[in-house]
């Protein structure tokens, strides 16, 4: 529950979080509404945790559920982990979003509603009955804080002067909304302003159209100011923070800024290439913008295409990159094969997504990580790192590009929509901080017997990275078995048995080189959780919670997959559960019984987003007591 207290000056309520949603129609701009929203909090210097929700429908029906797209920003003045559970706030533009949304906030919770859009055509679209308003429901009315206001009228009257058509008009709509929201909220206007003239007026050449926002933005502020419906305004103080430059990052954004990154500092250039795949485009789009860095991003036919040219630049000697989701990551399946055998750098971005098949696209998953172990044909091993929200993509993206290049060999890294799409705030890291990553092509001078280029180091096990055209270094590549040193086309048993050990010790190997698993929480108790990816935050936050409930409960968060940290196994024989929260039906579980032996309890819901901590808890506390099964029929 929200904490409240009377602000210093009497005049509104002091808050430690709040949790805003944003929906509408998915043409209402819900998306840009809410990101305006948190860039400004970001600056005003909350901690914020975002998650936007948009259908996967190109464009579904105007009006229907279908078509509802949300945005939701829990913001605070001090450290969280989650975009939240409960709403606080939720501002519906439409009825649809309203009938999607409203079960979500909290009784008592503040429904700023757009009444124009209450009218009988609409509530039918969304499936209401004829004849009903939610609006003039007294139970609702009873259950919430419901704020009627008529937003489009309101922003068609104040902007009537300006001598733009209806249709540009009502799609300022959204700036009334936000400003209202701004004005509740005690958030300035300067941040939204400045984004509004720098889009429109200087990017796009279009003054009118940020006129007309901009005044919209402020009749909206001025409408909460003035209309006297709201009997408090709110206020959340900025968090104390670590001194540094800090900005809003999403999950696609820091894996862009992190492969950069890593080819510079490996000093490479980097090609990209990939198929278009919600939610993995946006990093095609994003190093596509990176021209000035060496960054070559390549648009394939198809999946088979995209990745077949990552591997030609790693044999050429850049950083071959190739991005997907878990339908791409199957048609790339023989190509990593290829990779493996070749024995050369490769780096597989997935961003999971809920399948199986097309699924729901803008949903997210962790369901990929049995086909990033297993998903290719015969023994054929990939190292697997996993970053565990937006800003930790940027570490995680250099991560992978080092233990590639150290290893020779390819690195899966899976992030999932959850963290690809959601946003929190980032202290930039001092560039110089990064170390270099160490890159060596060898001469042929290197040889004294002459050239082996599949001559194994005693401690990476990887092979040489012999650039093309390099006198003296020729030697043959294909997708046949390797003699062992030679490279030489090979059939030999013992020397197949030989080399498909070897390459599964190249990706045990990196287990000395990748950092032990840290522990939150006490060093040995009831509980061990143990999670991966996107699920860091519910977890953390779960924990935390737990412990305040006198619950003795660890959390550890796995960023590499493959191979386990080292100190995994001793880490979990200090705690009398180990319980895996994961957002698929237990491979993590399966992973860690089967390799270690213990009795690994999952709590697994596939419902295309993250656990609710509340009901995580609630799940977590079930299993240390032995209650699992009733607890998930319950």
């Amino acid at each position: 529950m929200i904490t409240e207290q009377e602000s210093p000056s009497g005049a509104g309520q002091q808050l430690d979080e709040v949790v805003i949603r944003f929906c509408g129609d998915s043409g209402d701009g819900m998306q840009l509404t809410g990101g305006q929203f948190t860039s400004t909090s970001a600056l005003f210097g909350n901690d914020f945790a975002t998650f936007p929700d948009f259908p996967a429908e190109i464009r579904a029906p105007k009006g229907t559920t279908f078509g509802v797209s949300g945005f939701q920003v829990q913001f605070a003045s001090k450290d969280i982990h989650t975009p939240g559970d409960a709403v606080n706030a939720l501002i519906a533009m439409n009825p649809a979003g309203f009938k999607v949304n409203i079960a979500d906030v909290e009784p008592g919770g503040i429904v700023i509603v757009n009444e124009d859009e209450f009218e009988k055509v609409n509530l039918r679209k969304c499936g209401y009955e004829d004849g009903y308003n939610p609006l003039d429901d007294e139970e609702i009315n009873a259950k919430y804080r419901v704020y009627r206001v008529p937003m489009s009228r309101l922003t068609r009257e104040s902007l009537a002067e300006s001598g733009m058509g209806a249709k540009d008009i009502d799609r300022c709509r959204n700036m009334f909304a936000l400003g209202v929201v701004y004005w509740l909220y005690e958030r300035p206007l300067e941040t939204t302003i400045g984004f509004l003239e720098e889009t429109f007026t200087k990017k796009k050449n279009k003054p009118e159209i940020a006129k007309i926002n901009i005044d919209a933005l402020r009749a909206g502020y001025y409408f909460g100011e003035t209309a006297e419906i709201f009997p408090v305004r709110f206020r959340i103080a900025p968090m104390k923070r670590k001194p540094g430059t800090y900005r809003r990052i999403g999950g696609n954004e820091a894996t862009v800024l992190g492969l950069v990154t890593a080819a510079q500092k490996a000093k490479k250039n980097l090609l990209y290439a990939s198929y278009p795949i919600t939610p993995a485009s946006e990093i095609l789009h994003g190093l596509a913008r990176m021209k000035q860095y060496g960054v070559k991003s390549f648009q394939a036919e198809d999946e088979i295409a995209a990745v077949c040219a990552a591997i030609g630049a790693s044999f050429a000697g850049d950083i071959g990159v190739t991005g997907t989701s878990g339908p791409g990551m199957a048609l790339k399946s023989e190509a990593m094969g290829l990779a493996v055998i070749l024995e050369l750098p490769l780096i597989i971005v997935d961003v999971q997504r809920s399948g199986p098949a097309t699924g729901m696209p803008t949903k997210t998953e962790q369901a990929d990580l049995l086909q990033a172990m297993f998903g290719r044909a015969s023994e054929c091993p990939c190292i697997i790192v996993a970053p565990s929200g937006p800003g930790d993509c940027f570490e995680m993206a250099v991560e992978a590009v080092r233990l590639s290049v150290r290893h020779m060999c390819p690195v899966i890294y899976l992030s999932d929509g959850y963290i690809a799409n959601g946003a929190e705030p980032w202290l930039v890291p001092d560039a110089d901080s990064i170390e270099p990553i160490e890159v060596t092509h060898p001469k042929a001078s290197d040889f004294a017997e002459g050239f082996l280029p599949y001559l194994h180091d005693r401690e990476t096990l990887s092979r040489p990275w012999a650039l093309p055209g390099t006198p003296g270094l020729e030697h043959r590549v294909g997708s046949l078995e390797k003699e062992d040193g030679t490279g030489n086309l090979s059939y030999d048993p013992d020397n197949h048995d030989a080399m498909v050990r070897l390459r599964a010790a190249k990706v045990e190997a990196a287990a000395k080189f990748i950092k032990p698993l840290e522990v939150d929480g006490p060093e040995s108790g009831e509980a061990l959780l143990i999670g991966w990816g996107g699920t860091h935050g519910s977890i953390a936050t779960a924990a935390e919670e737990l412990r305040k409930k006198g619950r003795s409960v660890a959390h550890a968060h796995m960023r590499h997959l493959n191979p386990f940290p080292s100190n995994l196994g001793e880490l979990m024989s200090r705690y009398e559960h180990v319980i895996i929260p994961e957002i698929n039906l237990g491979q993590l579980s399966m992973l860690i019984r089967a390799k270690y032996l213990v009795d690994a309890k999952g709590i697994n819901l596939v419902r295309g987003r993250a656990f609710r901590v509340d009901e995580l808890m609630r799940r977590i506390e079930a299993a240390i007591e032995g209650r699992v099964f009733e607890e998930a029929m319950s």
